[in-house]
């Protein structure tokens, strides 16, 4: 698997470490990324050693935002004699945006983001697009569009109140504030928090190491699961896990669960 521009990849002992690297450019997601960032997922969805997802930021920061000079070429994008032609264009644009980012949603394997400095548009669209986040005490998380004259369009004004809520969600998204990685923790946007970012990055791979030792079928019915139940009904949801389960239940993976439950050792799957 090669590394797309901007997006460093390394697996071994089933976690996949997944890093946006222009640390130069605090990370600024360029059109590269965001399509390294969907090549990457994808393939890791189809690697079978690789059982979980670490998504982190080289360099002082996680993430901050679209790069501008790619959000000035949207505005091209849409620049056509034809209002409307031009504006179907920019739609398309923005979809595929979009589906980058659900790519991350859309990969069978629990997907961590481990997120210091900065998490900032687009960078935190990404951050809850993943299922899991910790973070630095000392991390900033802005939702910063409206202050740059536009409503967020790739997934964080969607995500973000199914989190922490929809008044959270909407007093970050009108103010902009900066959220500290410890008041993340108190808003539920983040799972933990760490002192520094060394600590994160044991913590968060101690993390990953403790999922990717347990049934990879288990986990990506799990997944799966959830995120089916978040956009459907209730009934919807049970209907879906019957169906799951009436395969997955007879899988090798539950024979060895309870087999090594039983002989009291760490149970041991296939990938």
């Amino acid at each position: 698997m090669g590394e797309p521009t901007g997006i460093a990849v390394e697996v071994a002992e089933g976690i996949a470490r997944v890093r946006l690297d222009r640390p130069e450019a605090a990370n600024a997601l360029h059109a590269p990324m965001w399509s390294g960032l969907r090549d990457t997922l994808h393939d890791l969805d189809a690697d079978p050693s690789a059982r979980v997802v670490v998504i982190s930021g080289n360099g002082r920061h996680f993430c901050s935002g679209i790069d501008v000079a790619m959000l000035g070429g949207l505005q091209e994008t849409a620049s056509d004699p034809s209002p409307g032609h031009g504006a179907e264009k920019l739609r398309r644009t923005i979809l595929d945006l979009q589906d980058c980012l659900t790519a991350v949603e859309r990969c069978r394997k629990p997907v961590i983001a481990a997120v210091h400095g900065v998490c900032l548009g687009a960078g935190l669209d990404l951050a809850v697009a993943c299922d899991l986040r910790y973070a630095t005490a000392d991390a900033s998380f802005v939702l910063k569009e409206v202050d740059m004259g536009l409503a967020a369009d790739v997934g964080v004004l969607q995500r973000l109140p199914r989190i922490v809520g929809e008044g959270i969600a909407r007093e970050m998204a009108y103010t902009c504030r900066p959220v500290s990685g410890t008041e993340a923790k108190e808003l539920r946007l983040v799972n933990g928090v760490f002192d520094d970012a060394d600590a994160l990055e044991h913590g968060v791979v101690a993390l990953a190491g403790e999922l990717a030792a347990k049934s990879p079928l288990a986990l990506r019915g799990t997944k799966y699961a959830i995120t089916y139940a978040r956009d459907h009904s209730v009934a919807d949801g049970l209907d879906q896990i019957a169906t799951w389960n009436s395969g997955a239940l007879v899988s090798a993976d539950l024979q060895e669960a309870v087999t090594a439950y039983l002989e009291k050792r760490p149970g041991v799957y296939r990938d």
